[in-house]
C-alpha cells in the first residue's frame, strides 16, 4: 500500500503535515507526537526580524472552532535557523517553513536566508497585510500577488507553496494568479476573518476587533474552496481547514488536494496528525485502495 505523494519533486511518506501557526516548529508537540510519522512538519510564520504580535486577550472560542489575532508573533529568522532548523533536522519528516512579511523585500530576505538552508519546501503566507498597499493583504489582490509569487520564484532554491486567503470573491482567480507568477504549489485555507463581542462588557472578545476563524465550522467552505482552486490549475493543492479526522482528510483529497495539513486540531487532540495518518490506512485498507493517488481528484 503505498502512501507516498510528491509535490514539486519532494516526495512525502504520507500527505499529512501541520497547519503553520498550530504546531510551532514542533518542540511542544514532540513530547507526545512522533515526528518521524509526519509527512511533513510545516512550522509557524517566519519573518525578517522578531514580530511581537498583537496585544491580548488574542484568543478565543466560538462555536464549531477558534478566533485568533495573534498577529503571527515569531522570534525572526535568525532564531529560527539557528533553533528550529536543527531541532527539526533530528526527525525523519519534510521541512516546510512558512514565510510572512509586510512588504515584498521583507519576505525577499527570508527567503534568501533560507536559501542554502536544509529545508524541503516554502509556503508563502500572504494574508500578511501589504504596508506598502493600504494594508491590503497580498492575497486579496490578484496582480498583487503574481507579482509577489513571480519575485519569490526568482530568488527562491526551494520549491515555493502560496498559501492563499479566502477572504476573496473568487478563490480560482487567485488560484490562478499564483500559478501565473510561478508557484509550485498553493495551499488553502488559510483562517476566514470573523468577530465575537461580549453582550455583557458591549466589548469586543478580542482586542484586534477581528480574529481569524479556524475550526470544523469552516470545513464545508474549505473543501468548496479546494474543489475550485484544484480545478483552476495545474500545479498541486494542499487543503487545510477544519481537519479533524481521516474522513475529512480524505474529503479534501477527494476534491483535489494532494496532501492535507491540520491546524485547530492540534489544539483539541495533540494527537490528531496520527490519528489521521492511521484512518487514512485503514480507509485504503478497507476500500482495497493499494495507491492513495487513487482518491486524489476523485470527485469530478
Amino acid at each position: 500500500m503505498n502512501t507516498k505523494v510528491k509535490i514539486a519533486g519532494v516526495e512525502f511518506k504520507n500527505p499529512v503535515t501541520t497547519a503553520s501557526g498550530t504546531f510551532g516548529s514542533g518542540m511542544e508537540y514532540s513530547e507526545f507526537v512522533d515526528l518521524n510519522r509526519l509527512g511533513a512538519v510545516t512550522t509557524k510564520g517566519v519573518a525578517s526580524v522578531a514580530w511581537p504580535g498583537n496585544p491580548v486577550p488574542r484568543v478565543t472560542e466560538v462555536y464549531g472552532g477558534m478566533l485568533n489575532a495573534i498577529g503571527l508573533q515569531n522570534p525572526g529568522i535568525d532564531v529560527f535557523v539557528e533553533r528550529d532548523i536543527p531541532f527539526l533536522k533530528k526527525y525523519d519528516t519534510k521541512i516546510i517553513v512558512n514565510v510572512c512579511g509586510k512588504t515584498v523585500e521583507e519576505y525577499l530576505k527570508v527567503v534568501e536566508r533560507l536559501a542554502s538552508e536544509p529545508v524541503d519546501m516554502l509556503e508563502i503566507n500572504v494574508s500578511c497585510p501589504n504596508v506598502k498597499e493600504g494594508a491590503i493583504a497580498f492575497g486579496q489582490d490578484a496582480g498583487c500577488l503574481e507579482n509577489i509569487t513571480r519575485e519569490i520564484k526568482k530568488i527562491a532554491k526551494q520549491p515555493v507553496i502560496m498559501k492563499l486567503s479566502p477572504n476573496v470573491t473568487r478563490i480560482a482567480d487567485m488560484a490562478k494568479a499564483a500559478e501565473a507568477g510561478g508557484a509550485d504549489a498553493i495551499s488553502l485555507i488559510n483562517t476566514i476573518t470573523g468577530m465575537k463581542i461580549d453582550i455583557e462588557r458591549r466589548k469586543f472578545v478580542l482586542a484586534n476587533k477581528t480574529g481569524g476563524m479556524s475550526g470544523p465550522a469552516i470545513k464545508p467552505v474549505a473543501v468548496r474552496m479546494v474543489y475550485e482552486a484544484s480545478h483552476a490549475v495545474s500545479i498541486p493543492v494542499i487543503g487545510m481547514g477544519g481537519i479533524a479526522t481521516a474522513e475529512d482528510a480524505i474529503e479534501f483529497m477527494m476534491a483535489g488536494a494532494t496532501m492535507i495539513a491540520v491546524g485547530a486540531a492540534n489544539f483539541v487532540n495533540p494527537n490528531a496528525t496520527l490519528d489521521i495518518i492511521d484512518g487514512i490506512v485503514a480507509y485504503m485498507q478497507k476500500h482495497n485502495i493499494d495507491d492513495i493517488s487513487e482518491i486524489i481528484g476523485c470527485v469530478e
